[in-house]
């Protein structure tokens, strides 16, 4: 009953958020628009900074979901290192532009939840990392610094995934542009640049 009331919570967070913003969004309208008190959502989130990483915490994590699936499954690294990178493009792509509402509450939640960000930033390098040692392992990446080629692949691909640059180029296409990166990276960590 306890996650069933912790999710209620969420999700009634959301769309408040989505309805007014994070600015007018308090614990007592949570607790109001549930038909409970404002102590029962204090017994799940001890505060309204606990509440709104839990809320950075949920939108990261419906990102990052997809992508363990990648990362965990069989196949060559380069090949899953290629979904993985176009796979975060789509999945920053749709939370920014199919639901602008949360968009816009997520960047006014982000300056309470900075744990959050950087848990979500450290996963998706783990996640990074882990591929490209699988390709070091079988022979498909020639790397030698695997710190380094994590970060160039990060770096080489922001433009895909950053939430503001993807809200950015809202509406354009930049499937071909992807592709072509990614192709670079791939070379580049196939050929041995680092």
């Amino acid at each position: 009953m306890s996650d069933d009331t912790r999710e209620r919570i969420l999700e009634a967070t959301e769309a408040l958020l989505r309805r007014h913003g994070p600015d007018k969004v308090a614990v007592v309208d949570v607790a109001r628009a549930l038909g409970m008190s404002h102590a029962n959502v204090y017994r799940f989130f001890d505060s309204k900074i606990a509440l709104r990483n839990a809320i950075v915490d949920r939108w990261l994590a419906r990102i990052t979901a997809p992508l363990d699936g990648i990362v965990a499954s069989d196949g060559p690294a380069a090949v899953r290192l290629r979904q993985w990178i176009l796979t975060l493009m789509a999945e920053k792509q749709r939370k920014v532009l199919d639901d602008p509402e949360m968009f816009a509450a997520f960047q006014g939640l982000v300056a309470d939840a900075k744990s959050a960000v950087t848990g979500h930033l450290d996963h998706l390098t783990g996640q990074v990392r882990a591929l490209i040692e699988a390709g070091r392992l079988s022979g498909d990446f020639r790397v030698t610094d695997i710190a380094a080629a994590t970060a160039m692949v990060l770096d080489a691909t922001v433009r895909f995934h950053h939430p503001r640059l993807v809200a950015e180029t809202a509406g354009q296409n930049l499937d071909a542009r992807a592709e072509a990166v990614t192709r670079v990276v791939l070379a580049g960590l196939s050929g041995g640049v680092l």
